[in-house]
């Protein structure tokens, strides 16, 4: 939530719907992480702000994620992937 051009997460779950706008106390549930060993994928689902740069956002977040996650846990990410569930009008 801290990059810019994020204006929420999403939802996963189909039966949640596809452009549930997330709140605060349920961010969680825009986060998927599998573990392989010591290698982590991490799959986000967020929501954009109009009118920002989609794959500039992403590459921001992917950065900003995987750096984050290593520094802390000494884990290896093998993979960050971002979904864009939708786009917002801020």
């Amino acid at each position: 939530m801290e990059c810019y051009g994020i204006v929420g997460m999403a939802s996963w779950k189909i039966s949640d719907g596809i452009s549930e706008l997330l709140k605060m106390e349920n961010l969680s549930k825009g986060v998927e992480v599998d573990i392989a060993g010591d290698n982590l994928v991490i799959n986000l689902y967020i929501v954009v702000g109009y009118g920002t740069r989609i794959n500039q956002v992403a590459q921001n977040v992917m950065e900003k994620v995987k750096y984050a996650v290593e520094s802390k846990t000494g884990l290896r990410i093998e993979q960050v992937n971002i979904n864009v569930q939708g786009v917002k009008v801020v």
